[in-house]
């Protein structure tokens, strides 16, 4: 009886404490919430007053620009396929830059994700400064590195082809450190009693685990980085994205070669979302969908 008294006495304790820490949470969610809206609201004030124009007056015209360029490009239909083949060998430059990117970036993320995975690392110690420099990797934009790298080497593909390597390896590196976690220790400590190395035990004990996982998400980043390569080439990194600039600031006159080069980049872009998605799914479960 006394136990039972003692029960009925204590629940509306755990009842009200559980109800306390819901408005506690409700409370500072509804604060952060407040603190979201304001600096929305104030980043918006503060670009309208910096802007050339007002952005609420000119939302009518934001359809004006991709209205002229169909309009140009179906006056000028016949001359699209012409265009495509005239701007074709710019889209493999930046296929090029992506795919050598993609390359180079992804030996560098295995490289940092083997120093930075805990159980696996040469020096345990180094695992912080290494995850640390793979976070300076991904935090700095493709596009700034490439306007430093453009200003020491020139315009071309090579600035543009090392900022998306540098960001890639960053991203892929933390990736593939957190599929290293999931490997089986089993074969790197067999291959550890019979005296191999630390690389010997990485490259036959670890990597092969692992490596269907890592070639699926370099696929997808491979995906990414043919949309980077585009971006940059209007910062004069090469490749098609350069050639979109040229059409896109001549203005009327052009639109439709800049209509040809949206068509082909949606179309690449297409292609190797398709074709990625299959093998990533071949990777994965055995099987294309």
């Amino acid at each position: 009886m006394a136990l039972a008294d003692t029960a009925s006495q204590s629940n509306p304790t755990v009842s009200e404490a559980y109800l306390a820490m819901v408005r506690q949470k409700r409370i500072f969610g509804g604060i952060l919430l407040a603190i979201f809206v304001a600096l929305m609201v104030g980043g918006f004030l503060v670009a309208q007053e910096r802007n050339a124009g007002d952005f609420i007056p000119g939302l009518p015209q934001v359809l004006d620009f991709p209205a002229a360029v169909v309009a140009e490009a179906w006056e000028n239909r016949a001359q699209l396929p012409g265009f495509i083949v005239q701007f074709f060998p710019s889209l493999i430059e930046t296929i090029n830059i992506a795919a050598v990117s993609t390359l180079i970036g992804g030996l560098a993320a295995i490289i940092l994700s083997l120093f930075s995975t805990r159980g696996l690392a040469l020096f345990p110690r180094m695992i912080p400064v290494v995850r640390r420099f793979m976070d300076v990797l991904r935090a700095i934009p493709e596009i700034v590195i490439a306007l430093v790298l453009i200003f020491l080497l020139g315009g071309g593909p090579v600035p543009a082809m090392i900022a998306i390597a540098l960001h890639t390896a960053g991203a892929l590196g933390k990736l593939f450190s957190e599929i290293n976690e999931n490997a089986a220790l089993g074969p790197v400590e067999g291959l550890a009693s019979v005296g191999a190395n630390w690389t010997q035990r990485m490259l036959l004990g670890v990597v092969p685990q692992v490596a269907p996982n890592y070639l699926s998400y370099a696929l997808l980043r491979f995906e990414v980085n043919i949309r980077a390569s585009a971006i940059l080439g209007f910062v004069g990194a090469g490749g098609i994205g350069y050639d979109l600039r040229n059409t896109i600031t001549f203005g009327t006159g052009k639109f439709d070669e800049a209509a040809a080069i949206f068509i082909l980049l949606f179309a690449t872009i297409v292609t190797f979302d398709q074709l990625s998605s299959v093998v990533r799914n071949r990777l994965t479960h055995g099987r294309a969908l």
